[in-house]
């Protein structure tokens, strides 16, 4: 099975560790790919005039308050790596909380789970990267553009034969889910809060728990080390683990849609 995650907004610096090596992430044959994102990420930050600053967050849709991370971006090819379960640092991170799991769960997590990145295409957890600042939405000076029709074109073919055979549950929020499309043995997970309302029952996607809902039952998964053959036994797993899930009717290709019900925040 393959575990598709959103990388998260907020990243946690590491201290100290080697500089960023892109050959040495999941799936190799990226390498080239990472690194003409890189050097044009870097480029772009690394601009001195207050003019280019001014420009390079509105690229990257930061604030003015923000400049510190355009600093970063400047520094990433010597900038010190840690795990990228380590680096993201979002909600649904938090409830995921790699770092605690006993060293088989990490194992089982580490070969798993990817991240789906604007600026690394897609990372194991286990990878070390930089912290950075660079979502999926940006479009960056030619020959890049968008992120998002370029990741698309380069995952493919790598993603499309690293995954065959392989059960896939897609974890990812709209803009990551776009940079690639999982094939027929695959689920599209999505949080629905449940609440009754004037006797009547209405569910709704709330953001902050439809995420830290995912990173739970991540780690459900990761600590009895499942292994479904297919999206069928994935499901007969979550609901072994005390999960609600429902299927609700998709298109006959693609991935079958999946919803996990919930009542509590």
């Amino acid at each position: 099975m393959l575990i598709l995650l959103p990388p998260s907004e907020g990243k946690t610096p590491a201290v100290s560790g080697a500089p960023v090596d892109p050959s040495s992430l999941w799936l190799p044959a990226l390498a080239p790919a990472r690194t003409r994102v890189m050097k044009k990420l870097v480029a772009l930050c690394s601009r001195a005039s207050e003019r280019s600053i001014v420009d390079s967050l509105a690229v990257l849709g930061l604030s003015d308050g923000q400049r510190g991370e355009i600093t970063r971006n400047a520094g990433l090819p010597d900038a010190p790596t840690a795990p990228a379960s380590r680096i993201y640092t979002g909600v649904l991170y938090e409830a995921l909380d790699p770092i605690s799991l006993e060293i088989s769960a990490q194992e089982w997590l580490y070969r798993t789970a990817v991240v789906f990145s604007g600026l690394w295409g897609v990372v194991r957890l286990g990878d070390h990267i930089p912290a950075y600042r660079c979502s999926v939405g940006v479009s960056l000076p030619a020959p890049i553009g968008g992120l998002t029709p370029y990741w698309r074109k380069v995952l493919k073919p790598t993603l499309d034969q690293a995954t065959a055979g392989t059960p896939v549950l897609d974890l990812r929020s709209g803009a990551y889910a776009a940079m690639w499309a999982p094939g027929g043995n695959a689920a599209a997970l999505r949080v629905l809060q449940e609440r009754i309302v004037g006797g009547v029952a209405k569910r709704s996607v709330v953001s902050h728990f439809n995420k830290a809902t995912k990173g739970r039952l991540v780690r459900a998964l990761a600590v009895e080390q499942a292994a479904p053959a297919s999206v069928d036994e994935l499901v007969t797993a979550l609901r072994d683990l005390k999960f609600t899930v429902e299927e609700q009717p998709g298109p006959a290709t693609g991935p079958r849609r999946l919803d996990v019900i919930v009542t509590d925040l």
